[in-house]
């Protein structure tokens, strides 16, 4: 269908069609079984595929959205066949995307009048938080944008060193302070550097801890209003990083990071290395909060834009 055609560049798809390659297969394994001796889309059928997107990672609550879809297309055409499912299937995972991610985005943007335009990052520790920032700073830096990082998660010296590692890879400054130090000093001194160098993007790291709601509510809270001293919009965006691999997990983490604060895009990396990859419709869908990028393998161009029209290609293709 025309709906379903190549807006990213052949290297890209490849790298994308790679990448989800894990949950594909796994996917399609699993739907054949359960479609096996059927000859059209029938009560059973349909319990077989709430099983297959629940096991996917999907989530039960986006599976009834996707199952009931189904169930009016089956009404409609009283003898839909099996070998439509996969067709039908892509499609209304397509539309129910559609309804969050309005954009088809295939590049690296930034508003043109907003500028710094700040980004804060936010997620747990181990998520790829850090790589996320750093492939970031190197997409936005190969466009001939000068980019500002801040080191605002001081409370792991490792933390810091892995942002200054990716700061020296990427050619970036980083402003830091000791471990230790309040992070919304780190921020206010950031946003101040990059107002002097008329920077264009500034990527703000924040600590990721969850045991203590009230404190991580606070800390984002107080970061936020010390950079409004001198950006008064900042952040403009407040990106959520979560682990793709951890499937139902990463639920719980964009739950409880989304009490905290007011998040505005969400990033999910890892993709590459698990079968999980349900899991992007999932959050996407029943956070209403749209998935900006998504990490599809180790490089720095790994970290793609996600587009929803490639991204189900991919799967179902």
């Amino acid at each position: 269908m025309s709906l379903f055609k190549n807006l990213f560049s052949k290297e890209k798809k490849e790298t994308l069609d790679k990448g989800l390659e894990k949950s594909k297969t796994t996917f399609f394994s699993k739907l054949s079984k359960a479609v096996v001796g059927k000859s059209k889309v029938d009560e059973v059928v349909l319990d077989k595929l709430e099983e297959i997107l629940v096991a996917s990672d999907v989530g039960v609550n986006t599976t009834l959205k996707i199952i009931a879809r189904i169930e009016t297309r089956v009404a409609k055409d009283k003898f839909l066949g099996t070998e439509e499912l996969n067709h039908i299937l892509r499609e209304e995972i397509a539309a129910l995307l559609a309804m969050t991610n309005q954009g088809n985005d295939v590049e690296f943007t930034i508003p043109s009048d907003k500028k710094p335009f700040v980004i804060m990052v936010v997620g747990v520790n181990g998520a790829g938080k850090t790589t996320t920032i750093g492939k970031l700073a190197s997409q936005f830096k190969k466009q001939g944008k000068q980019v500002v990082l801040g080191a605002a998660d001081t409370f792991r010296a490792a933390a810091i060193e892995q942002l200054q590692v990716w700061a020296n890879r990427v050619g970036v400054p980083l402003i830091k302070q000791q471990m230790g130090s309040d992070p919304a000093s780190v921020a206010f001194d950031t946003l101040t550097s990059a107002v002097k160098q008329q920077a264009d993007v500034v990527i703000i790291d924040t600590a990721g801890r969850l045991h203590n709601k009230i404190n991580l509510m606070t800390e984002l809270t107080k970061i936020k209003k010390v950079m409004q001293k001198v950006i008064p919009e900042a952040p403009h965006e407040v990106l959520l990083v979560l682990d793709g691999a951890t499937g139902q997990n990463a639920f719980e983490q964009a739950k409880q990071f989304t009490k905290a604060t007011e998040v505005t895009a969400l990033a999910v990396t890892k993709l590459d290395g698990t079968a999980k990859g349900g899991v992007v419709i999932g959050i996407s869908d029943q956070f209403q909060i749209p998935v900006k990028y998504i990490g599809v393998g180790e490089g720095v161009d790994d970290l793609q834009v996600f587009n929803k029209i490639e991204f189900v290609d991919s799967f179902f293709r």
